[in-house]
């Protein structure tokens, strides 16, 4: 069943639970990124414009029940100048609000029934409102209760920003344009298993990079020396190799990397070849050549996922090497028209930024773990919750 969209619905004079996925770093007071805040935008503005009086909903890190100063969300309602509730249970200013009104209430996961999916906070949450909307995508594949346990008591609708992601990242992957190339970095090859498996059964080539391509090649016989890797995984490398054989995916593993002789941001690069990787070497980004190789292999493609930094690229330069060259070989050809980019995954954005190229790409998601779990095929709770 189809979800609904709140454009489809009359919101004027409405009491609108609006959840949002503001979940961005703040660092005394200053938010360090606010694209998940900005991606919302459009959908506060249809609201408020349309006579709805909005109440945002949303929450910051983890702090497990209790509140926490350094994750309140104030410095949110500052940066959005707009009003700020203290505790997300208080209803006392709905009676205040007129049409066009937006608040923020305090971070929503400072009651420990939110994570928990609990029933009855989920009611007390929703109680005063008419209607509810989601358009948090990147926590939509938690079964949080203000994500799926309010649907039970409120009308519930899709915001822009939900449907924006379901339909881009769907496009991908059910009618991509190809060739398609999926790079996959990061440091696990266990959080990713099925994203590989879904991604070799449709892409044409696959670059496996960072710490999980340092796991690959170790699978191969390969030396990885004093390095992150996950030794447990060989088989599964082995069976995602083989698997993207009987699928006709090229499988593209590092051909080099950048290490030092200690896991230091400060330490020198040296450059090897990844068969001459010595036992007192550290790892921490792909290589010179590989760089070259995955540049030239934009040369003859349609479509790319990326997802993944392929080194230490919150260092910056040098161990951000491979991942900044990529970021900036994929805005040069997004901009050319030559291929469409779509980027998911917190680091993976973060280093866009750090390279001054995040609106070169096609679409960037505001998802992580929600972005890979869509990609996967994976029913998203709060998507699901949406089509009853």
């Amino acid at each position: 069943m189809p979800i609904q969209n709140v454009r489809d619905i009359n919101v004027k004079s409405k009491y609108v639970l609006l959840r949002t996925d503001f979940n961005v770093k703040v660092i005394d007071g200053k938010i360090t990124d606010t694209f998940r805040i900005d991606a919302s935008i459009p959908t506060i503005k249809y609201l408020t414009n349309s006579g709805a009086r909005v109440v945002i909903c949303s929450h910051m890190g983890r702090p497990k029940g209790k509140s926490e100063s350094d994750l309140s969300l104030r410095p949110i309602a500052e940066y959005m100048n707009i009003p700020f509730v203290e505790d997300c249970l208080n209803k006392d200013f709905l009676s205040d609000m007129h049409d066009g009104d937006v608040v923020l209430l305090e971070n929503v996961r400072f009651y420990i029934g939110e994570e928990e999916n609990d029933d009855s906070f989920a009611k007390k949450l929703s109680e005063g409102f008419d209607v509810y909307v989601n358009d948090a995508f990147a926590v939509s594949h938690r079964s949080a209760a203000s994500i799926v346990g309010v649907t039970k008591y409120l009308q519930s609708f899709a915001g822009d920003l939900l449907i924006k992601e379901i339909e881009n990242i769907s496009k991908v992957m059910e009618r991509p344009t190809h060739p398609l190339v999926a790079f996959v970095g990061g440091g696990k090859v266990s959080t990713k298993i099925g994203v590989l498996k879904k991604l070799v059964s449709i892409a044409d080539k696959i670059v496996i990079g960072g710490a999980m391509g340092t796991t690959f090649n170790f699978a191969l016989g390969l030396p990885v020396g004093d390095s992150l890797y996950e030794e447990s995984m060989s088989d599964v490398a082995l069976d995602i190799i083989n698997f993207a054989k009987q699928n006709n995916c090229e499988v593209f593993l590092p051909l080099d990397k950048g290490v030092g002789k200690v896991f230091d941001k400060n330490t020198e690069r040296i450059n090897r070849d990844a068969n001459d990787i010595h036992d007192d070497d550290v790892i921490m980004d792909d290589g010179e050549k590989t760089i070259a190789r995955n540049k030239e292999l934009l040369q003859d493609v349609k479509t790319v996922i990326w997802n993944g930094t392929f080194g230490l690229a919150e260092w910056g330069e040098p161990w951000g090497r491979a991942s900044f060259e990529l970021a900036r070989d994929l805005a040069h050809f997004t901009k050319m028209g030559k291929i469409e980019t779509v980027v998911g995954g917190g680091d993976t954005v973060a280093t866009l930024n750090a390279c001054g190229v995040f609106n070169d790409m096609t679409y960037v998601s505001t998802g992580g773990g929600a972005f890979l779990e869509f990609i996967e095929g994976k029913e998203l709770p709060g998507i699901v919750a949406l089509e009853k």
